[in-house]
This record gives C-alpha cells, sequence and structure tokens, in this order.
C-alpha cells in the first residue's frame, strides 16, 4: 500500500468501515457476488473482490456506475488500497469492540439504512431508465417542440461606424467577407475563422444581432450594427428551420428526469402508507426549505430536452 495517501482518507475510511460491520455481518464470501466478478486481494482469508473497488470508486465520485474500472489502472490499486484499508480498520474495531457501543449500533443502523435506500432506489431506476422510456420521452418532446428558423452567419467588428462603412464599401465592391473578417475584425473569438457565427436562432442574439437580422437574406450583409466592442457588420450564410437536439446529447438529462420522476412517485406512495409524524416545529418566520437550484422540474416532459442552440454568438 501507499504510504503517502492523505491522513483524510484514513479518516473517512473508519466511518465507512463502520457501515461495513454493520449489524455484525460481513459482507465477504468466496462466491462473486457479481456475474463475470474476480478476485483482486485477500485481506485475513476474505477475499475482495473487484465490485467491492469499483463500488468505492463510484462512492468517492471518481467514476460513473455504469463506467469501466481498469484493473490495471492505478485508480483501481488506489481503490484496491483503501478498499484494504477499511476491512483492517473494521476488524480492528470488531476486535475492540467498538461495534457492540450504543452509539455506534445507531450509527450502523443509519449506515444500513442508506445502503438499502439506495438499493431500492438504483432497483426502481433501472425499472423506469429503459432505452425504450429515454426513446419515448425524446420523441414525445420532438412532437411537441415548436423550432424557430435559424441562420447561419458571419461577423466583422470594427471600431468605429466610419471605418465599417469603409469596409461595406469594400465588401460591396467584391472584396471576400471570410478575408476581411480575418484582416480588419476587432472580435478575436470569431476573427480567425472568417467571422464565423455558426446557427443561432436570433432570440439567443444581444438585442441588436436581433433587430438588424429580422428578415434577413442569404447572401445579405446587414450593419453597421452598434455592438459591445464596436460596430459590426454580419452576413447570413443560411437560413434553414432549427434543428432538434441529437438524442444523445438530450439523453443525460433525460436520465436525469426520469429517474428524479420515479423516485418522488416512490416516496409520495410510501409516504402515504406511512404513518410519519414531525415532533419539532419550525420557528416562526423561518424561511421554507427549497429544492436545489439544479433540482429537475416536475413537468411532464423535461425542458431539458428542449432543442438548444447551435453555434455561438459574440
Amino acid at each position: 500500500m501507499t504510504a503517502k495517501r492523505p491522513f483524510r482518507i484514513a479518516v473517512m475510511a473508519v466511518v465507512v468501515a463502520l457501515s461495513v460491520t454493520a449489524c455484525g455481518r460481513d459482507a465477504g464470501g468466496d462466491s462473486p457476488p457479481e456475474r463475470g466478478d474476480k478476485a483482486v486481494a485477500k485481506v485475513d482469508g476474505k477475499i475482495i473482490w473487484a465490485s467491492d473497488v469499483k463500488h468505492e470508486a463510484v462512492a468517492q465520485g471518481l467514476v460513473g456506475e455504469g463506467e469501466p474500472l481498469d484493473t490495471s489502472s492505478d485508480l483501481f490499486r488506489r481503490m484496491m488500497d483503501e478498499v484494504i484499508d477499511q476491512k483492517l480498520l473494521a476488524a480492528e474495531a470488531r476486535r475492540r469492540k467498538l461495534d457492540k457501543d450504543p452509539a455506534a449500533q445507531r450509527r450502523l443502523i443509519a449506515a444500513e439504512d442508506r445502503v438499502l435506500g439506495d438499493m431500492l432506489v438504483e432497483n426502481q431506476v433501472a425499472d423506469a431508465v429503459t432505452e425504450n422510456a429515454i426513446r419515448g420521452l425524446y420523441e414525445e418532446q420532438q412532437k411537441l417542440s415548436r423550432r424557430s428558423m435559424e441562420i447561419r452567419a458571419r461577423q466583422i467588428v470594427l471600431a468605429t461606424a466610419a471605418e465599417a462603412d469603409q469596409v461595406k464599401k469594400l465588401l460591396a465592391a467584391g472584396a471576400a467577407f471570410e478575408a476581411l473578417a480575418m484582416e480588419r475584425s476587432r472580435d478575436a473569438a470569431t476573427r480567425f475563422n472568417g467571422g464565423d457565427l455558426g446557427y443561432f436562432t436570433t432570440d439567443v442574439m444581444p438585442e441588436a444581432y436581433e433587430t438588424a437580422l429580422n428578415g434577413a437574406r442569404v447572401g445579405q450583409v446587414v450593419g453597421p450594427v452598434a455592438v459591445e466592442g464596436g460596430f459590426a457588420l454580419v452576413k447570413v450564410e443560411d437560413v434553414r428551420e432549427e434543428q432538434p437536439i441529437a438524442l444523445d446529447a438530450a439523453r443525460p438529462q433525460i436520465v436525469r428526469f426520469l429517474t428524479y420522476d420515479r423516485i418522488r412517485d416512490l416516496l409520495e406512495k410510501l409516504r402515504a402508507k406511512a404513518k410519519v409524524e414531525t415532533l419539532i416545529k419550525p420557528e416562526a418566520g423561518a424561511p421554507k426549505a427549497v429544492p436545489p437550484a439544479d433540482a429537475p422540474k416536475v413537468a411532464p416532459v423535461p425542458a431539458a430536452a428542449q432543442p438548444q442552440t447551435k453555434g455561438t454568438a459574440k
């Protein structure tokens, strides 16, 4: 084992080690806990499986639930060392009979509640978040979404309106827009790609662009437009119907919505059947709890799956 790992890891391991001893049961065994599992170490004759190491990496947020973890990688070796430490700490805690202490018992029960709750959630999510469910919600959203027209344009940003008028005359005389953008534009983000802004809908642009481009035709140069940093000339390259967000791009947010929806539904049913009594009252004037800003909104379909804007605008 490596000797230079931070002391905080050992402290975290003590907490996890206590949960391993929950109700005096050990999760070890000679049979693989998962299909295709692999024994990777032994501690006093008890096997540590590759899945044990993977679960530790997932718990620490170092890999995702569905991501692979190569047993030959440095991360796997580091996580395996931590699992070994946990086993050693748990065994020592048992030897000292810390698992018999009343305070420890309550913490062990709480740890077991968390593990069982997580397993129930995983089970419910596996049933709800299927490929058919993801595709079905995606297709439903595509049918309901309203698509705008989107524009592909290039820009040249100049310091003054007079300079912009001068460049516009050069364009009218046949100068290449892309070449003048590279030579004269002040916008560092688009200058070296010929002023290309990509595809966008006008509603995401600054108001000056939106007004100038309203009704513009392919090939038309509009401006000068007063913008941040100077005055812009904008050439319309293409106009098309807004493209829908691809399924692969929408998938993470759809999965998140389906997960939240299933767990919310499960908790509502469980609370309806249970007798839950709150024995403390909120203080007068205390603010009400609000969900995190990134919590999914309860809606028929996920707002996150709405088509997104293509390209960037400066």
